[in-house]
């Protein structure tokens, strides 16, 4: 898909941005609870479908911001481990999502369901996610 034809591209970016860091977007939804809170996205911001459509020097710019995002997600959650996809069949505009995991959550030994959506309590944990996360990106 061309970027005459992205959604991304057409609205001036992606909805629910929280951060800007070189050269991509960082989303987290505040108005829905994830059963994975601290659940978020990275955005490239050139238009690209695939990873291979990168530059060498654009790929080494969002591996370093995937790395970044992942170690300051990791703090402000207390996740054991943090999941990545790429998909871009719904959006195709470069981006991954990141999916905090814990001892406890709804997915263990299943996939993921990102529509899943979670209680009252998973929401202040998001929001709390979001705030501590915004802190370490800054720091």
């Amino acid at each position: 898909m061309s970027d005459h034809a992205c959604p991304i591209c057409l609205d001036g970016g992606p909805t629910d941005i929280i951060a800007e860091l070189p050269g991509c977007w960082l989303t987290m939804s505040d108005d829905a609870a994830p059963a994975l809170p601290g659940t978020c996205a990275l955005f490239f911001r050139r238009h690209v479908v695939e990873l291979h459509e990168l530059a060498r020097d654009e790929a080494a710019q969002f591996m370093g911001a995937v790395q970044r995002v992942s170690a300051s997600l990791a703090e402000a959650s207390g996740a054991v481990k943090i999941n990545y996809e790429i998909h871009g069949n719904t959006i195709p505009h470069l981006h991954m999502h990141f999916f905090p995991r814990y001892p406890d959550d709804p997915f263990t030994g299943s996939p993921i369901d990102p529509r899943l959506r979670g209680s009252s309590d998973d929401m202040h944990r998001h929001l709390a996610i979001r705030q501590k996360l915004l802190e370490r990106l800054v720091a």
